[in-house]
């Protein structure tokens, strides 16, 4: 009988360490990574002017000393407002947002915040719905539902705007009407929030492929199978353009060309690699992702080799912001990290308690960020000190102009007043002079006796 019990439990410490083995060789062989030619894609060009929503008319200006009031600056084309996904917008001072002048509750909420041009907002609601938003005052000037859920941010392009859609299409649209001029339809969900730099546009698959479309007609330029899924949004810089996947992967290609330059894999533990959903910041010479196991890591732009990584006490997906040498990433462990972009040090970190998972954004020399306990922060980059609070959250908190702010929170869009910045408040009060001034010449010509 013993002899039994030892043959058997001999069969058994073969059989796991066979299996450990196949891991290990699993774990060796990584997911094939190619150019791909032939990959399937529809690409679908209206030939007749399609169905467009039909947009309302701007309202006329108020009168009154905001009568003659220009739009914002400066642009938010992308998800991170920039291709590098930033984050940051360090030359804007706005100080703490102070009283809504406008607000509009959206068909759905917005997982991400809007981008922003020429006095017009536009955003993505879960629900389906792209939106063109006039910033002076909230009002809807058209909409357009395409279908799926659109958890990303609309790039802007010149006069077209690029979409992002879960039903697995990447479609332009009429900045002006919303009118569809093409759209491309592919193998697997669109997650990705786009970017366009030059005459391309760059977005990532959820069956592995990142994409390298010209934007003027959707044609495509050329497609990488990363041999993983990507919800993330891709990151240019210089030549290159960098993507994350589940693989445990992040890769980064020539972005004129599509052929890799590096590839990186990142492993949790002997048995398994890390999976990122976040997008990947940069600051032009490293690379900044938190893993969804919570580990924040920094990579060399120009070789792909790991620098330092730190672990939160939780889950992460939150998209680095890069700033002022440092690193400000959320996680499920209720903090705000501030980490050291060379050395990976943490220098500080805010807790505020819940789950952060949208991406942090710095605006001039604070970092706002919201949980998904329905709560919304700005803290001091210097030192992570909480200097305001909003009963409101979920998710990527605002964007910001020179002179407004505008959140995306919990289904709702506000345009916020802010205590002032020395650079737009000089821009406003040289405007209205000049429109006064004008106002002046034009109602003494019409006042004039006639000759």
């Amino acid at each position: 009988m013993r002899r039994k019990l030892l043959i058997a439990a001999g069969i058994v410490v073969l059989l796991v360490a066979g299996a450990a083995a196949a891991v290990l060789v699993k774990l060796r062989e990584h997911p094939s990574d190619r150019l791909d030619t032939t990959v399937s894609v529809t690409l679908v060009q209206p030939t007749t002017t399609s169905a467009a929503p039909k947009p309302r008319p701007k309202p006329e200006p108020r009168r009154g000393a905001n009568r003659f009031l220009p739009d914002d600056v400066p642009c938010w084309l992308n998800f991170g407002g920039d291709p590098a996904r930033s984050l940051a917008r360090t030359d804007i001072h706005l100080g703490l947002p102070t009283k809504p002048f406008w607000g509009r509750r959206m068909d759905s909420y917005m997982e991400y915040p809007p981008s922003y041009c020429n006095g017009v907002l536009y955003v993505n609601t879960y629900r389906g719905s792209t939106f063109a938003i006039d910033a002076h005052n909230g009002s809807v000037i058209w909409k357009r539902h395409l279908g799926g859920f659109l958890p990303s941010t609309p790039a802007i392009d010149g006069p077209r705007l690029l979409v992002s859609s879960i039903a697995g299409t990447e479609t332009a649209l009429d900045r002006a009407t919303g009118r569809v001029l093409w759209q491309l339809r592919l193998p697997g969900k669109v997650e990705s929030s786009p970017v366009v730099v030059g005459n391309t546009a760059y977005f990532g698959v959820t069956d592995g492929h990142l994409f390298a479309v010209d934007p003027r007609n959707g044609r495509v330029r050329w497609a990488y199978q990363t041999g993983g899924r990507i919800n993330a949004s891709p990151s240019v810089f210089g030549a290159r353009v960098c993507a994350p996947t589940y693989a445990g992967s992040i890769i980064c290609l020539n972005r004129h060309t599509g052929r890799k330059l590096w590839i990186t894999y990142v492993r949790r533990n002997t048995f398994q690699y890390e999976s990122f959903y976040a997008s990947a910041s940069t600051d032009g010479s490293r690379l900044y992702t938190i893993a969804r196991s919570g580990r924040v890591v920094a990579l060399s732009g120009a070789t792909g080799r790991l620098l330092w990584s730190r672990h939160l006490s939780g889950l992460g997906y939150s998209t680095p912001a890069v700033a002022y040498g440092k690193v400000f990433v959320g996680g499920f462990d209720g903090a705000l990290h501030a980490f050291d972009a060379r050395t990976g040090r943490e220098r500080w970190r805010a807790r505020v308690g819940g789950r952060i998972l949208g991406a942090p954004v710095v605006i001039g020399k604070l970092v706002f960020f919201s949980n998904l306990e329905t709560r919304t922060y700005a803290a001091r980059v210097d030192n992570g000190r909480i200097v305001w609070r909003l009963p409101i959250g979920k998710y990527s908190p605002l964007i910001a102009t020179d002179r407004h702010y505008f959140m995306s929170l919990n289904g709702r869009l506000v345009g916020y007043n802010a205590q002032g910045t020395k650079a737009g408040t000089k821009r406003l009060a040289k405007t209205l002079r000049e429109a006064a001034r004008k106002a002046s010449r034009k109602a003494r010509v019409t006042t004039a006796p006639k000759r």
